[in-house]
């Protein structure tokens, strides 16, 4: 079970103007470390979205499950008992629900059949009042929720995420064998802290 992004975002929150005129030992009208810039955009892009559990810019994911979920409609769980649950918000619509039935088959699940919340941070799914998940083969991968994400486009992009980019930007700038020696960002407390707003609970 787990995600995998089936369409990328077609920009960046940032453009490459926008990123030279934040650093400032940058030379906006020099040319030689666009290619380096440009890629770290897209590097902190994805490191925004992994500490985030969110999607920035619009994309398509699927999440890959074994199974439906089987909870009850009443006791502990309450309703979140059968609901799909759904990260890399925030989500804007769902695709498809594709199963795999007993037969072998790939079904496609129909809109009637199911009702999305996405009101909060986590995207729930479940099944209309008075139905039920559909029974898909019990192999692995027989479900596949595909779903479009993000905020938008780059305009769409909150202020918070894109300052902290800015800054994450410009300490790699200034100090480039952080990149080049291939470990993890080194902590910035009061500058990561700008995610906090942003990162979705795991539960």
């Amino acid at each position: 079970m787990g995600y995998r992004r089936t369409v990328e975002p077609t920009e960046e929150p940032l453009t490459l103007a926008e990123v030279k005129q934040h650093l400032a030992s940058a030379d906006p009208d020099l040319t030689v470390d666009d290619t380096w810039i440009t890629a770290q955009i897209a590097a902190v892009r994805q490191y925004a979205e992994q500490e985030t559990g969110r999607s920035l810019i619009t994309q398509t994911w699927a999440r890959v499950m074994d199974q439906f979920p089987g909870g009850c409609w009443d006791g502990e769980q309450g309703l979140d008992g059968n609901a799909i649950r759904l990260e890399k918000g925030p989500v804007q619509s769902i695709s498809s629900i594709i199963y795999v039935d007993m037969g072998g088959s790939n079904q496609t699940l129909a809109t009637t059949e199911y009702l999305s919340d996405t009101s909060g941070a986590v995207t729930r799914i479940a099944p209309r009042f008075g139905k039920l998940w559909p029974i898909a083969l019990p192999q692995i991968g027989s479900v596949t929720v595909t779903f479009v994400c993000g905020y938008g486009a780059r305009a769409d992009v909150p202020e918070g995420l894109k300052t902290w980019m800015k800054l994450r930007l410009a300490a790699l700038y200034e100090n480039r064998e952080e990149v080049s020696a291939g470990g993890p960002l080194t902590p910035l407390p009061f500058v990561d802290s700008l995610l906090n707003p942003y990162r979705i609970l795991r539960v």
